[in-house]
């Protein structure tokens, strides 16, 4: 019989998630709000069906470690060691700073200092799992404020160590704290060393003998196997199970075979990741919701406000543009799941009351369903601030010498400089045609300028930088962005600036498509309709279709695709 419960929980789970998904997405929602209300309504607080909320978490801590794994996978320790100023640094001071925030509510909610700090603490963590997954939803992960917020939360999974040890003992007036910080750091010594030596040596080659005999089940296996062993690994020895996961997914990304371990651990990352805000959503009690209305509003405003601003202000402080400032702050505006962990501690130590471990929960609760409209609120707020007199300075990065765009006429301008501009780069210059890049991530600024590339420090969607490159003389203009909002804004802009200019942009999925149009590019490209373009010529050549109509065939689907993108894509 108690096998049935485990597969009774989880079917009422997944299928509750569905319904609750469908709903908040038919609404315009994001669906991780389907999630929480499903979690509510199957949690112990609400009449109904109840499930066991034991196993909903203990699945819920595999999807938190397939998420964190898969993002390891698709980083590499080359781009982490770019972000090692951000995480180490960065996410220091946003712990340090929002941590000061806690003092100050302590005589609000008639907490001592001391749990006024660990109040603090609990509030500095974001939400690993809700920031990636918004962030993976907008697609915007990739970009430089995704990888800002990236490291930062890195840093934050990684401070949850010395926080478990210090807090609930400097709480409750104990000793020992210096000897507890000691193992640990020895334990997260010794754990770093060996994934190096298993990422440099037995991973791959486990990894290669799997995939040599081709049964794809073995190399799924192989992988779970590495994913949640290590991630165990880190647990047993006190680090984060996330941490642990994060670590296999780095050692995986040097290796050859990156690219299907991300395919094959994508399924079951979406599927457990689910399950995490389902727990979330059965720990929440609406009627103790409703009874601390007025404090869990006063704590999700200092949050929100604080994060943000601390956030933006540290980042601001890293020499990063204001934009990519304002979009790390808003993607890490929320109380994450390592200070549901934290605050039981604190409460089984009696550090903390029990009273605050259900404010945390709320607090939580409402700042992640505030997340993924604060980053929809993204492009009001920024050209709100780009008005203010003193504020919009900070905003605007600075201007380049007037030498990299001297003597451009009938140039071309990529903004935003990805894999899609580098190809596009290669062939003008193989062509012998001008071009300049406005680029805002400083780091890729640096690299481009000793390349000797002509290169504008900037964000393209602000006019001050877009002048600069002239597009009044240029002949082509590429939007290349994976922020479908600075996209649309840019191509406006350029098109006020020059009628006659030739843009190009690429869009991110088909609704984009119209929007974009309407903006005034000349063209508009979404890239995985034109793979599955190229994907039909190579077919339909196999099976002896000529050149002549397999020209009118991609010809005619573009024209359906890119005038009516909508009921292409439906049908």
């Amino acid at each position: 019989m108690e096998d049935l419960a485990l597969v009774l929980d989880l079917t009422t789970a997944v299928l509750t998630a569905f319904v609750g998904g469908v709903v908040a997405q038919r609404l315009g929602q994001p669906v991780i709000l389907g999630y929480l209300l499903a979690g509510v309504v199957i949690g112990p607080f609400t009449p109904g069906p109840t499930v066991d909320p034991h196993t909903v978490q203990v699945l819920a801590e595999i999807g938190v470690a397939f998420l964190m794994f898969a993002v390891g996978a698709e980083l590499s320790l080359g781009e982490l060691r770019r972000l090692g100023r951000v995480a180490a640094l960065g996410g220091a001071l946003q712990i340090a700073c929002t941590m000061g925030l806690g003092p100050l509510l302590a005589p609000v909610l008639g907490l001592s200092f001391t749990q006024g700090v660990f109040l603090g603490a609990l509030l500095a963590l974001s939400s690993t799992v809700v920031a990636l997954k918004v962030l993976m939803a907008r697609g915007e992960l990739q970009t430089l404020h995704g990888r800002v917020a990236l490291g930062i939360l890195v840093a934050q999974d990684i401070a949850v160590v010395p926080m478990v040890v210090v807090l609930p003992g400097l709480a409750a007036g104990s000793e020992g704290l210096l000897a507890g910080l000691g193992v640990a750091a020895l334990k997260a010594s010794g754990i770093l060393l060996g994934a190096y030596l298993l990422g440099a040596r037995a991973v791959p080659w486990v990894l290669g003998h799997v995939a040599i005999s081709g049964t794809r089940e073995l190399f799924l296996l192989g992988v779970v196997g590495l994913a949640l062993g290590t991630a165990l690994v880190t647990q047993i020895a006190g680090l984060s199970l996330a941490f642990g996961a994060f670590l296999a997914g780095l050692v995986v990304a040097e290796s050859e075979y990156r690219t299907q371990v991300v395919a094959e651990v994508l399924p079951l990352r979406d599927l457990f990741a689910s399950l995490f805000f389902i727990s979330v959503g059965m720990l929440i009690d609406p009627l103790a919701l409703a009874s601390n209305a007025g404090l869990i509003a006063l704590l999700s405003g200092v949050v929100i406000l604080g994060k943000v601003g601390i956030v933006a202000l540290v980042v601001l402080l890293l020499g990063m543009p204001g934009r990519v400032a304002l979009l790390a702050g808003l993607s890490l505006a929320q109380v994450g799941e390592f200070s549901f962990v934290l605050a039981r501690i604190g409460v089984d130590d009696g550090a903390i009351p029990a009273a605050l471990f259900d404010l945390t929960l709320a607090t939580s609760l409402v700042t992640i369903v505030l997340t993924p409209a604060l980053l929809r609120a993204a492009p009001f707020l920024l050209q709100g601030l780009e008005r203010l007199p003193t504020v919009g300075r900070r905003f605007a990065p600075p201007m380049e010498p007037e030498e990299a765009t001297e003597g451009m006429r009938a140039h071309a301008v990529i903004c935003g400089f990805g894999r899609v501009a580098r190809e596009l780069a290669d062939a003008l210059e193989i062509r012998g045609v001008r071009y300049l890049v406005i680029e805002h991530n400083p780091l890729l600024v640096r690299r481009l300028r000793a390349r000797g590339v002509p290169v504008i420090y900037g964000d393209a969607a602000n006019p001050a930088v877009l002048e600069h490159a002239h597009p009044e003389r240029a002949r082509l203009l590429a939007v290349l962005m994976p922020d479908a909002g600075v996209a649309e804004v840019t191509t406006r802009r350029a098109r006020q600036l020059n009628p006659r200019l030739d843009i190009v942009t690429r869009a991110r999925d088909a609704d984009e498509v119209a929007r974009l149009r309407g903006a005034g590019a000349t063209a508009v490209v979404q890239p995985e309709f034109e793979a599955g373009v190229e994907v039909i010529r190579h077919a339909l050549r196999c099976y002896g279709v000529s050149s002549q109509e397999l020209a009118l065939l991609t010809a005619g689907r573009r024209q359906a695709f890119y005038q009516h993108p909508t009921s292409e894509l439906s049908s």
